[in-house]
């Protein structure tokens, strides 16, 4: 045999099989659901102080219907696009039924937003712009041929020397990949940094961290690192895992002097202590809504607040940033404030509600550890909660509770809630 006659042979070989070859042999890959693709196309112009955004599906397979978005008229305007797009006659939604393959939907978003008369929770300065991706992307409700899903990324169009940070991974082409297990239309969510900004990242507890501030804000990055290094470990024993990526964004005046948790990410305000004077932390505190995403049901605002305030606690004394006796004498300072509070199922609570609620979770992780002869916790609630997401309730809670301490606890939450 001639070495060119070889080489024909071996080529052959390496080229596998015919098509329909060992059909009996291979079993055939299992049908994903339908989907179709969805791109984000932001462009932010600083002299505007506005974002232009172009939504565009891709769907050969004809599968969405139509999306209807809940919009602010005096932020989100100028909606145009392919096929027909209908605001409604209030001018709170704007439905959209793109062309049968897909299309394009164009919009202008002002990213100023007052919190209350001077302070922002969104804000685009000359040199840089903090943001919601809820702010880009108001909420939608979708409609499809059949259960499909999206598949979608973000591109922001900055200008020249800024750059971006989320709390969604890059691909190769630089946009974000937008990714939500939990939903069918995913749209990007929680805090955006651009511009001239400066970004600390290191893995923490296996979770890709990222603490952003602008450069002109004096904000103290490496800190708020140092703060979550220490706890983050702690967080994710409790929880039993943490998400992939987290993003902490700072900034000082004239942004909001507090703190606000969006999803896998969390805005703080310079200006905040790391741990304040009641031996609580700001930023743990947003931290925990940012980490649970659980949201309150009717009446049951008293436990997302209070989980998140009890565990900023928890998080410094079990990291041993705290002495215990620290850790005890503020919870005694809690429970005397709490005392102002004469009920828990408030509509918004805080201040001296959120003390109370404080009180009253310690109270039922000593009732569960009793029940459960020291197996369950507190901190068993919290995974629950962490692993199934949704609204929480008192009702809910008391389930939770009883399922895991074996005892019937309905006298003790009508006596706690007041």
């Amino acid at each position: 045999m001639s070495r060119r006659f070889a080489r024909l042979l071996l080529g052959l070989a390496c080229l596998g099989p015919a098509p329909g070859a060992w059909a009996a042999e291979t079993p055939a890959a299992a049908p994903g659901p339908a989907g179709f693709d969805v791109t984000y196309e932001v462009r932010l112009l600083p002299t505007e102080g506005v974002a232009h955004v172009a939504i565009r599906i891709d769907d050969p397979r004809h599968e969405v219907i139509a999306l209807s978005f809940r919009i602010d008229p005096e932020r989100q305007r100028d909606f145009r696009g392919d096929g027909v797009v209908s605001p409604s006659s209030a001018g709170d939604t704007m439905e959209w039924r793109p062309p049968k393959a897909g299309g394009t939907l164009r919009y202008v978003v002002r990213i100023n937003h007052l919190r209350d008369e001077k302070s922002y929770d969104a804000r685009f300065a000359p040199n840089w712009a903090i943001f919601r991706g809820d702010d880009l992307v108001p909420t939608a409700r979708l409609r499809t041929q059949t259960a499909s899903v999206s598949r979608a990324r973000l591109r922001l169009r900055l200008p020249q020397g800024w750059r971006a940070v989320t709390a969604y991974p890059r691909m190769l082409d630089g946009s974000f990949e937008i990714r939500h297990a939990d939903r069918r239309f995913d749209r990007p969510t929680g805090w955006i940094a651009v511009g001239r900004i400066g970004v600390l990242r290191e893995r923490v507890a296996n979770v890709q961290l990222a603490v952003a501030a602008p450069l002109d804000q004096r904000v103290r990055r490496l800190d708020l690192l140092a703060l979550l290094r220490w706890t983050l470990p702690v967080l994710r024993d409790i929880t039993g895992g943490l998400p992939e990526r987290l993003l902490v964004v700072a900034a000082g005046d004239p942004m909001w002097r507090g703190g606000l948790s969006g999803p896998n990410s969390v805005f703080v305000h310079s200006s905040l202590p790391l741990i304040s004077r009641d031996v609580t932390s700001p930023l743990l505190h947003e931290l925990m809504h940012a980490v649970l995403g659980i949201s309150p049901g009717p009446g049951g605002d008293w436990i997302v607040e209070g989980l998140a305030e009890t565990y900023s606690l928890e998080l410094l004394v079990r990291s041993h940033t705290l002495s215990k006796k620290r850790y005890e004498k503020a919870l005694a300072q809690l429970a005397a404030r709490g005392r102002q509070a004469p009920v828990l199922e408030v509509d918004r609570s805080s201040g001296a509600t959120t003390a109370r609620a404080v009180t009253v979770l310690h109270a039922l992780d000593r009732v569960i550890r009793e029940g459960s002869a020291g197996v369950r916790s507190l901190d068993d609630v919290v995974r629950i909660l962490f692993q199934q997401g949704g609204e929480v309730t008192s009702e809910r809670l008391r389930r939770i509770a009883e399922g895991l301490s074996g005892r019937e606890l309905e006298a003790f939450f009508r006596r706690q809630l007041g």
